[in-house]
């Protein structure tokens, strides 16, 4: 359960320097179901939900609660009162693990298409060699269309493994863009390069020194 005390007083979680607002104005809590609540302390001039006065009401993130007459709360920010951003980093484990699975499976998968192009065209002249050897070596059709294969069969197939070659860095570089939207500091927004989420879990907090969120609980 996670409680945030708001108000003027500096013993308050959230200190708010606001005319209007109480030493003690208000608590926010967030229940063991994620549930939110925000309950007025006996304020001077009220907490407001929705600009219905209340005295302990539930919430949701979208919802517009005022302390005192002009103070507008950002329930957001307040949950993040102590930089604790632990959840959230959590969730980029995720993120990391799916982008280097698909990293792998792009790069092995168009490998084997480009070792199939590339050979295929040999099996193909072997199996007409076979029919060759089948039918007699004095079918002249056979011939023709043997030689055909011959001299086009491998051009075709090393033609075929360098286009699918030359896919692989296109795919790479888009998954890697999406990446960097995806992998970053889940406060600052700071991309966190290629580093194993194990890595940064180490770290215990971001390294930008204008936001050190929280990403590991101690």
């Amino acid at each position: 359960m996670l409680t945030v005390k708001l108000g003027k007083a500096t013993d308050n979680d959230i200190v708010i320097d606001n005319e209007y607002v109480s030493r003690h104005h208000a608590k926010l809590t967030r229940d063991e179901h994620g549930a939110l609540f925000i309950e007025d302390l006996g304020s001077t001039n009220g907490t407001f939900v929705n600009n219905d006065r209340i005295v302990k009401k539930k919430i949701s993130l979208s919802d517009v609660v005022k302390l005192g007459e002009n103070y507008l709360l950002d329930v957001k920010s307040a949950l993040k009162f102590d930089n604790d951003y632990s959840e959230e980093f959590a969730e980029l484990k995720k993120v990391y693990d799916t982008y280097i699975r698909e990293k792998i499976r792009i790069q092995s998968s168009n490998q084997f298409k480009i070792r199939l192009f590339q050979s295929a065209p040999f099996a193909v002249i072997g199996l007409v060699g076979l029919i060759i050897a089948i039918a007699g070596k004095n079918n002249r059709a056979l011939m023709i269309v043997s030689l055909v294969l011959a001299v086009c069969a491998p051009t075709l197939g090393i033609y075929l493994g360098a286009r699918q070659s030359a896919k692989i860095p296109e795919l790479l570089q888009n998954l890697a863009n999406q990446f960097k939207i995806n992998y970053v500091c889940p406060k600052c927004g700071m991309f966190l390069g290629e580093i194993p989420w194990e890595g940064l879990a180490n770290k215990k907090q971001c390294s930008n020194g204008a936001c050190k969120a929280k990403w590991v609980k101690a």
